[in-house]
């Protein structure tokens, strides 16, 4: 049952883009926001909870566009792929929906999940059965034999994590079809892939193919996204009808000008890149990846400026899920490289992860903005993120959390579990023992 909340003194930033509105109070009845101002005030209850939130902010929830709930923080795709049994990941996964809710994130969107659990997860948590944010999900991403990122793991058939294999057009029509039978929101495909001995990444579906997934999934109501690191790719699968790229790395001016054309929107999940470029020597990231991913960032990140300027919907992700973007730490992140890497403001950047994320998660009337009939997932941030958008990432400043209408707890112990057996890949030995190592 949600609590009827008046929340009083705060500065309320809508989500839209606005000046925030100082000393404004909100007021939430029955899971909604009910009434603003004034009219707040006017219309609470007596038996309304009302919380002083004087010199703090009052703003919706974060929206993270790209988010892999299933993936428990992994460090590896051979531990992703062949180490992880969908009882054990939707297991954790219940749990590290929590790191994630107390993070500030009330809606997410996970592309593709381990074992294409995400829509059994997304069930759960919304009849109750596990609490987290709203989600919306995919259920595995579409590749072609050639793979994504993983290379030589991925098998020529069939699936595999959170992979699943399509070969023909054929193919590509009946598991786009399948996953929506399955409950996709989202039909993800990998459009480009790591080739051994071929630098960058290369873009593994043809033209055919990806306008059959496009008008497929089209048919049935369901929009499309696609990872993209190569600037042809962002082109293609723009023109083929992608409705988000994902990345959009190294995007030219024809890139661009097929993202316009066609209405796309981009989510560049920098935050990844950001982590590992600026601290992955820490935790003993493969070394020289640091430059290779910042000059990713600044190359980018220019056009992603030019973008932005032409009216493209621009959003944020962290790709959270990942040992580089653990679970409730790295949600904001993507506002604060969007300022420094855009030169966005503030609240600009703020926008990408509400406003521009309710479309993501297809309730643009419903979610992304402090609006009267608008959800109830709300946040109380202690300070002004317009002064410092660092701050939306740094849980402490979070002084309050709304999820439905119900203020989440955010005194108890932080999730988290212990080892679990065959969980991760085991190592004889960290160097190779060789003679001279031994005695030299």
């Amino acid at each position: 049952m949600a609590d009827d909340l008046l929340l009083l003194g705060g500065s309320v930033i809508d989500g839209t883009g606005a000046a925030a509105s100082p000393d404004t109070a909100v007021l939430l009845v029955d899971g909604r926001i009910a009434a603003l101002g004034a009219d707040a005030v006017a219309h609470a209850a007596a038996t309304t909870t009302t919380l002083d939130v004087a010199g703090q902010t009052v703003m919706p929830g974060l929206i993270d566009s790209h988010l892999h709930c299933t993936f428990d923080d992994v460090q590896s795709n051979d531990e992703l792929f062949f180490h992880r049994d969908p009882t054990m990941v939707t297991l954790t996964t219940s749990q590290n929906l929590q790191k994630i809710l107390r993070a500030g994130v009330t809606s997410f969107v996970d592309p593709d999940t381990a074992h294409g659990v995400g829509p059994s997860i997304r069930e759960a948590i919304e009849a109750g059965v596990i609490s987290g944010p709203r989600m919306k999900t995919g259920v595995q991403a579409l590749m072609t034999a050639v793979g994504g990122t993983a290379g030589r793991l991925i098998p020529d058939e069939g699936t595999v994590g959170y992979a699943q294999v399509v070969n023909s057009v054929d193919e590509v029509i009946l598991w786009t079809r399948r996953h929506i039978k399955f409950g996709a929101d989202w039909i993800k495909i990998h459009a480009t892939g790591s080739i051994p001995g071929r630098p960058g990444e290369l873009m593994v579906w043809n033209r055919n193919e990806m306008k059959a997934a496009c008008e497929t999934a089209h048919e049935l109501g369901v929009p499309v996204m696609a990872h993209c690191r190569s600037p042809e790719s962002t082109t293609i699968c723009a023109e083929a009808g992608v409705d988000l790229i994902l990345h959009a790395s190294f995007i030219d001016d024809d890139g661009l000008q097929a993202v316009i054309d066609n209405g796309a929107s981009i989510c560049p999940t920098f935050t990844f890149l950001a982590n590992l470029a600026d601290f992955g020597a820490s935790v003993g990231a493969t070394p020289g990846m640091e430059d290779v991913f910042r000059n990713e960032i600044q190359a980018t990140a220019k056009m992603m400026r030019k973008a932005y300027d032409e009216g493209v919907r621009i959003i944020s992700g962290s790709e959270s899920g990942f040992a580089l973007t653990p679970y409730g730490h790295w949600h904001g992140r993507e506002m604060q490289v969007f300022v420094e890497e855009l030169g966005l403001t503030e609240l600009e950047a703020i926008t990408t992860a509400t406003k521009n994320g309710a479309w993501t998660m297809r309730m643009e009337e419903d979610l992304g903005t402090i609006e009267v009939g608008k959800l109830a997932d709300v946040l109380v941030v202690d300070g002004d993120p317009t002064t410092d958008i660092t701050m939306l990432n740094d849980k402490s400043r979070l002084s309050e959390v709304i999820s439905r209408g119900e203020r989440v707890d955010l005194s108890a112990p932080w999730p988290e579990h212990g080892h679990i057996k065959d969980w991760k890949i085991g190592k004889w030995a960290e160097e190779i023992l060789t003679w001279d190592r031994a005695y030299g």
